[in-house]
């Protein structure tokens, strides 16, 4: 269940200082910030408002667990949870039942879009309820330039900017079911007619012993590229990692170890944002 709501998290500008060799990210927009205080130790174009595909989740799994709705109770995969934004397929049928702490395990862990469309449709209220407790949410966090429409994240009209999901991964990183089921490497889930489905995490970092992660969460959507927010420690110091619209498939993971090869490297002294582009 969730933790204690914390006080919004804001990031400021005069909190990053010059320094030298700086990481050559290809990801557009990147923050790297200290979990305990949020300031910025690395900051490339943090404020560009930018679509942020399925991180919108972690704000999905806040709300929905904000709400303290029942996590055994039934919820039944229908046709208003078929993706007809992008036409994406699932592996949840149209009839399926599932509880609905395995649908949130699956939207988390696995970015399973219709498991995250039941979830907002189950809520009190429906869809639209829902998609106002998001944006209520954005902005008790601090989010001012973050906006949701939908609680998957494949419209590209959820958008954000990486300062303010570096406060909002810091606010779900409260949340022990979230921690846990977005670190989990795999998932089996059982169907009523008797079938398993197996599920692996989005993000393979998951399963690299050299890294200590305590919250992720992958996002794509053509218009948002690929992103990789993180919850990890680094050099014995918990940090916040946002990285957004890396144009390659296994880019925004070769971001992530070159941050950390950085860091490592670094004393974890507070550097200079990159100019913008």
């Amino acid at each position: 269940m969730p933790g204690t709501p914390a006080a919004p998290h804001r990031l400021l500008d005069t909190d990053v200082v010059t320094a030298t060799a700086l990481p050559d990210l290809k990801s557009s927009s990147a923050v790297v910030v200290r979990q305990d205080d949020g300031r910025p130790l690395f900051a490339k174009n943090m404020d560009a408002v930018v679509p942020i595909a399925s991180i919108t989740k972690l704000m999905t799994a806040m709300v929905v667990l904000d709400a303290r709705l029942p996590l055994a109770q039934s919820i039944t995969i229908s046709t208003a949870d078929m993706d007809d934004i992008k036409g994406t397929r699932s592996r949840l049928k149209v009839g399926t039942r599932l509880a609905r702490e395995d649908l949130l395990r699956l939207a988390l862990m696995a970015s399973e879009n219709r498991a995250a469309a039941a979830l907002t449709r189950a809520y009190p209220g429906g869809t639209r309820a829902f998609v106002t407790a998001m944006n209520h949410k954005a902005m008790d966090l601090g989010m001012y330039r973050s906006r949701f429409v939908d609680g998957t994240g494949l419209s590209s009209d959820n958008v954000s900017t990486a300062r303010d999901l570096a406060a909002m991964v810091r606010s779900a990183y409260d949340y022990p079911l979230i921690r846990e089921y977005t670190t989990e490497t795999a998932y089996a889930v059982k169907l009523a007619n008797g079938r398993t489905l197996q599920y692996r995490n989005s993000n393979g970092l998951v399963r690299n012993s050299d890294w200590q992660i305590g919250l992720s969460k992958t996002g794509y959507i053509s218009e948002a590229g690929r992103c990789l927010v993180m919850q990890t420690v680094i050099s014995a110091t918990p940090l916040i990692i946002v990285l957004l619209d890396s144009w390659g498939r296994l880019t925004r993971i070769g971001d992530a170890n070159r941050i950390r090869k950085w860091i490592e490297g670094s004393s974890l002294r507070p550097v200079a944002a990159r100019p913008e582009s």
